[in-house]
């Protein structure tokens, strides 16, 4: 395994969002040269995301470009101006549920978006590109843990297609242009300054005002939770290790990212009320649409690649949540 190379420049797109902060202060506190790249919708409060910018503006290697992904003559300039070795893909539109009701945002930002991106990197030519996608491409799979290897072809929600979809488009592009790309499906993160619009974030501001949470299916689901500080210690060991090019001359991997023990939603919301000290009203309701009953990572490819698993407990990481939680909400 490579070591991680701070003289390349990074290119992190979402570079405000939640994983893109994270990601990018690691980099940062390595050495690294990172160029962030995010539109900054109002799709959550933006003062969230401010707060992220302000923090990685202290940097001195940070430099931050408000611009849309799909844009093309934007994307091709930051290529331009600052030729990224990696690029890291954490743009998009995020969330199932709103999918339903906003397909649009998602054909702008995770179609015309990656697009953007795949045409740049062949253009301008790249160390490699590492790329979001999702555990929620598994769909209805029954079969657990979700492997790389199964089938994904029925997606429940847009969001989840337009994830597949960018899959199918990186691994053509791969093909066709020689350059190596490397996909992971995230599980369900969540950590301190997390998205506002994941339950766990919208759970604790309910029960701190003392408004009932919806809990869907009545609370018979579960959830591979994976805390922010595992998803970026496995994207960080990926970064400077692209995949070697396979027998059918593709140099394309994907990764499933998750904690590799699901959740009962009942226990995280236990967990979640011993640490905010209070017990939430519930609002037991049926199972939406989109959702999926269970998610579980087989993270067996990460493992053998990397060396590492990610292994924070629920316990743990609800924990540090609800900390800076009751700090930056003043409660």
């Amino acid at each position: 395994m490579n070591k991680f190379d701070s003289s390349k420049t990074y290119l992190i797109t979402g570079g405000a969002g939640f994983i893109g902060f994270f990601l990018s202060k690691k980099l940062l506190s390595e050495g690294a040269r990172v160029v962030g790249l995010d539109i900054i919708t109002d799709y959550y409060e933006v003062s969230l995301k401010e707060a992220r910018l302000k923090e990685l503006e202290t940097f001195e290697k940070y430099t931050f470009i408000k611009g849309d992904l799909a844009d093309k003559e934007c994307i091709f300039k930051v290529f331009e101006d600052y030729k990224p070795d990696v690029v890291v893909n954490l743009g998009a539109q995020a969330g199932v549920r709103y999918s339903i009701d906003n397909p649009d945002a998602y054909m702008q930002s995770n179609m015309m978006g990656f697009f953007n991106i795949l045409e740049a990197c062949r253009h301008y030519g790249i160390f490699h590109l590492v790329f979001a996608s999702s555990s929620s491409v598994y769909g209805g799979n029954e079969k657990v843990p979700f492997s790389t290897d199964d089938k994904v072809d029925g997606p429940v929600s847009l969001y989840a297609a337009t994830k597949k979809s960018n899959e199918l488009m990186a691994h053509a592009y791969s093909k066709l242009y020689h350059y190596p790309v490397t996909g992971l499906r995230f599980f369900t993160v969540y950590g301190p300054m997390g998205r506002p619009d994941m339950a766990y974030f919208k759970f604790a501001k309910k029960i701190m005002a003392g408004e009932p949470i919806q809990i869907y299916n009545n609370g018979d689901m579960m959830r591979d939770f994976t805390y922010i500080d595992d998803i970026v210690e496995g994207v960080f060991n990926i970064l400077c290790n692209p995949p070697a090019t396979n027998d059918k001359g593709v140099a394309y991997k994907i990764y499933n990212i998750g904690n590799n023990q699901p959740v009962k939603l009942m226990d995280y919301i236990q967990t979640l009320e011993k640490h905010l000290g209070r017990e939430a009203v519930k609002e037991y309701l049926p199972m939406q649409p989109g959702d999926v009953y269970q998610t579980y990572a087989d993270v067996s490819e990460l493992m053998k690649d990397f060396g590492f698993k990610p292994d924070t407990s629920i316990d743990e990481g609800l924990g540090k949540f609800v900390e800076w939680f009751k700090e930056y909400y003043k409660y």
